[in-house]
This record gives C-alpha cells, sequence and structure tokens, in this order.
C-alpha cells in the first residue's frame, strides 16, 4: 500500500504546530497503525530527520497510551478499538490519513503527538482510595453483591483513561472519565464510606483542570475503545446531587468549617 499522511509537527508546548506531508510505499495491511508510524519513524531516522513522537506502551489496548486522532476520529475508523489494534487493513491504497494529538485545553500538546493527558491523574488522586481495613483477603461468597451491580461496576472500571471521550467532545468534557471512575467505586460496597466525598473531589478537580462541561451528545460513548456507557454521567450526577443536599460529611470535608 502507498499512502499519504499528514501528521502533527509541533516542537513543543509554547511552539506553533503544523501538519507536514509524509508519503509511505510498501506498507502492509496486516500492519498495525503503530507499526505502521515505527517504519515511517525508522525511514526519517536513516535521512538524519527527526522522529515523530508518539506515545505508545502496551499495545494490547488496555493501557490507553495510544491516542491519536486519525482522520477526525479518536483512535480512528473502528469503533471500541484503541490505535494500537487498528490496521492498516481499514485504510485504502492511495489513501490521505491526518494524523493529530488530541485537542483540548487540559491536554496541552509536549511534542508532535503526545499531549500531557496528567490531570486524570490527577483527578483519579483526588478521588483517594477506598479505607476498608481488609487484613487477609476476605473469601468473595461473604461479599453479597447483585450480579447486575457487579457486571455494571465493572464495565465502569474498564475504563483506560486514554482521553478519546475528551477529544471526541464538542466541550472537552471529561464526564464520561470522571463517571466511570465513581461508578466503578460508587457500586461496590467497598467504596461507599467516601462515597459523597469522592464525587466530590473528583468533579472539582476536574473543573480546576479546564475541562468543558457535558451536553450529553454521546460523542464520548461512540469514540471510547472500552464503551464505557453514557448511564454513568447520570450515575455521577445523582451521586453528586446527592452529597450536595443530603450528605453533610462531604459538605464539610469541602468546605472545612461544616457548610458550604
Amino acid at each position: 500500500m502507498k499512502l499519504k499522511l499528514k501528521i502533527w509537527r509541533q516542537r513543543d508546548t509554547s511552539s506553533s504546530g503544523h501538519l507536514k506531508d509524509y508519503p509511505v510505499d510498501d506498507i502492509s495491511p496486516d500492519m498495525s497503525f503503530l507499526e505502521m508510524l515505527d517504519i515511517l519513524n525508522l525511514s526519517l531516522v536513516k535521512k538524519g530527520e527527526t522522529a515523530i513522537e508518539f506515545d505508545h506502551d502496551c499495545r494490547e489496548g488496555i493501557c490507553g497510551s495510544c491516542s491519536l486522532m486519525i482522520n477526525g476520529d479518536p483512535h480512528g475508523p473502528d469503533t471500541g478499538t484503541a490505535t494500537c489494534q487498528l490496521h492498516m487493513r481499514r485504510f485504502k491504497d492511495g489513501d490521505t490519513i491526518v494524523i493529530e494529538p488530541w485537542r483540548a485545553r487540559a491536554f496541552p500538546v509536549i511534542k508532535d503527538l503526545v499531549t500531557d493527558r496528567t490531570a486524570f491523574d490527577r483527578i483519579i488522586g483526588a478521588g483517594g482510595y477506598v479505607s476498608i481495613n481488609t487484613g487477609n483477603a476476605q473469601d468473595a461468597n461473604n461479599i453479597l453483591i447483585g450480579k447486575h451491580v457487579l457486571e455494571d461496576a465493572m464495565d465502569a472500571a474498564q475504563c483506560i483513561g486514554c482521553g478519546a471521550c475528551v477529544a471526541a467532545c464538542k466541550n472537552a468534557s471529561a464526564m464520561l472519565f470522571v463517571s466511570a471512575k465513581v461508578a466503578h467505586l460508587g457500586k461496590l460496597p467497598q467504596g461507599q464510606p467516601e462515597r459523597s466525598v469522592r464525587v466530590w473531589n473528583m468533579v472539582e478537580t476536574m473543573d480546576k483542570e479546564g475541562f468543558g462541561s457535558c451536553s450529553n451528545t454521546g460523542a464520548c460513548e461512540a469514540a471510547c475503545p472500552k464503551e464505557i456507557k453514557l448511564e454513568n454521567i447520570a450515575f455521577l450526577n445523582r451521586d453528586l446531587m446527592k452529597a450536595t443536599f443530603c450528605d453533610s460529611s462531604a459538605l464539610k470535608t469541602r468546605s472545612g468549617d461544616g457548610g458550604a
């Protein structure tokens, strides 16, 4: 396959970026998208040019590092698929492919296709941890959890924090990501003691990081490689309302003086 790549090049956060054309030849349809970029980088290095920076790690679709905007779609044209699992057979010989980084104020470009997504880490950190003093591992059969509740919690836990939801949203909202983390623990017995404090702190941190508001268009769910459901946002909103009006301990923790 012969392809024409238009790839975003940017020296650093403070520099202006631009799309640069790169023709590539002899691309096998069995290659993954990242392998194709590896081939391109090898050719650039041989010419003495600077390789294109892009994030990747496990290449198994479970770490969320391989976050690229491909022809305007987060992670490319396949649904429920991370960039590292996208194969070149999804493209045709002679195609032009535009490759860009995530576009969001909260995800500043570090270099080329690499963005700073540590805002997600700070949101998770604000959520804290469960405070159950477990001691030895408890027999799973002793913790009674409804099957549908457990399945919903584990579905939410599949979020890999790649940021595709932010990239797909016209407001650059992180609500799908935050709601997945809130729902994961909020639906399990172990997550109940800090449930109200957790949702308050995570939403507050999300707002401080500069993410936009949610307008429920559903673009986030459509772009998510793990197909996290929009229903989690409704769960987050309910928990946030409950923490606001019903849980005085959450307000005390947030305000430091026992009131909002």
